[in-house]
């Protein structure tokens, strides 16, 4: 049976272009220029891919791929997007987009990126209840604090502030908290605003009017809009500017937005919840952030502590994750040997639980039996069970940093784990002491 592709493209020369590419290439291809008219498809038909363009006269590929997930679609969608719009092609990963493509477009890596698509193999029910089909509860002490006062504070309307190291979880531990709220059936939008530069992110949040700016092509709805009655959460929010820190501090006051390019406001409805690995209250002494954001957003706190305070809980985490590599890579593994689990165990996991999947995931691919033995996880975790955690401490600083380079035979990533202290302090410090480098 030839494969159906839906391209939804409004420039109609480049869609019949598109069309007659993919025709030739042993598609069955069908052309719609408008968000409507591509949902009227996509409910009566089955379709092994969709293409589509990130800007649509009614609408953009954002509210394509909401409306897909809220209707459990399982199609990989690539989004197509103009020079300048990468960071909202970054945001329609984060909704679920497969990838996404440059205009003007590349037919040999539109070929490889189709075939990528075609042959992924999607994670289980991503789109539905994420917090709750792929999220592991841990059984420390640390983690059952955290889990009580999520319970405490997901009924309310507070404003969350999650804090943590990079890596923890921090946009689980939202969507946690989202699918324990009275707004669970509405939707939760998560973004990245580390990913939004200055000039996006007005524009991502509270939407903007054709023609407010050079490539506003048509009317936008920001995540404030799309996420009515529901939930928005911020990640890494101290990277917003200080300007949209202004307009985010009205949205929560007032509950209204302004698209840009409009005069008019916008009633909207949504539950804060926004997370950092930064300390906010240095940036608020240093003039970066609002203190009176900072009160708004911070109604109340929720720790999310690091995987190396919580090593009660490597063990569940870890069969977690090789089970989810399992299926992703096809591999049949079954365990960790006992040796490598203590490796794992003795790690302190600077990366946290996103460094733990990575690792696994690669280890999975390279075992070829059953088991996972030492030899298999990477060398720069495996550092000796005898060598205890250095604390630097000023006095014998430059002593204790040769005693880890000694330890780990020169290796400064080795080292620098084992001193508690990122790579490139390391190398400040060995430049401070005269060490060679």
């Amino acid at each position: 049976m030839v494969p159906k592709v839906l391209i939804i493209e409004d420039d109609n020369t480049f869609g019949i272009v598109l069309k007659k590419w993919f025709n030739k290439n042993g598609f069955d291809a069908f052309v719609k220029s408008t968000l409507d008219e591509s949902k009227k498809d996509l409910l009566k038909s089955e379709f092994k891919l969709i293409i589509t363009d990130l800007r649509l006269p009614d609408g953009d590929g954002i509210m394509l791929l909401t409306w897909i997930r809220k209707n459990k679609i399982n199609t990989p969608v690539i989004v197509m997007t103009s020079y300048g719009e990468v960071q909202s092609a970054v945001a329609a990963i984060k909704l679920g987009a497969f990838d996404y493509m440059e205009k003007p477009i590349n037919p040999e890596i539109l070929r490889i990126k189709i075939d990528e698509a075609l042959n992924h193999i999607p994670i289980e029910s991503p789109k539905e209840n994420p917090s709750t089909t792929n999220i592991v509860y841990g059984n420390s002490p640390l983690s059952q604090k955290m889990y009580e006062h999520i319970k405490l504070v997901a009924p309310t309307q507070l404003s969350v502030l999650i804090r943590g190291e990079s890596g923890t979880g921090k946009e689980y531990t939202a969507r946690m908290i989202h699918e324990n709220s009275n707004r669970k059936q509405a939707p939760f939008i998560a973004v990245d605003c580390g990913s939004l530069s200055k000039e996006l992110a007005p524009s991502e949040l509270f939407g903007h009017l054709k023609g407010s700016f050079t490539s506003a092509i048509a009317d936008k709805k920001g995540v404030f809009e799309q996420a009515g009655g529901g939930t928005v959460f911020l990640d890494e929010v101290g990277n917003l500017s200080y300007e949209v820190q202004v307009q985010l501090l009205r949205a929560i006051q007032e509950r209204k937005i302004r698209p840009v390019g409009s005069a008019k406001d916008i009633k909207v409805d949504v539950r804060m919840i926004v997370a950092t690995n930064e300390n906010l209250e240095t940036a608020i002494s240093e003039g970066h952030f609002r203190e009176d954001l900072y009160h708004r957003l911070n109604e109340f706190t929720l720790i999310v502590p690091p995987l190396r305070e919580r090593k009660e809980d490597i063990v569940l985490f870890a069969n977690s994750f090789l089970a989810d590599a399992n299926k992703e890579l096809e591999r049949n593994v079954e365990r960790f040997s006992d040796e490598s689990m203590s490796i794992l165990k003795q790690y302190r996991w600077p990366g946290n639980l996103r460094e733990l999947r990575n690792i696994i995931r690669r280890t999975v691919l390279f075992t070829k039996g059953t088991e996972i033995t030492p030899d298999l996880l990477p060398e720069f975790i495996q550092i000796p069970a005898k060598t205890e955690q250095i604390s630097l401490q000023p006095i014998d600083e430059r002593e204790q940093i040769l005693k880890a380079l000694k330890i780990t035979k020169g290796n400064k990533t080795k080292a620098a784990n084992l001193l508690n202290i990122d790579r490139k302090t390391l190398y400040n410090k060995m430049h401070q002491y005269g060490m060679d480098i």
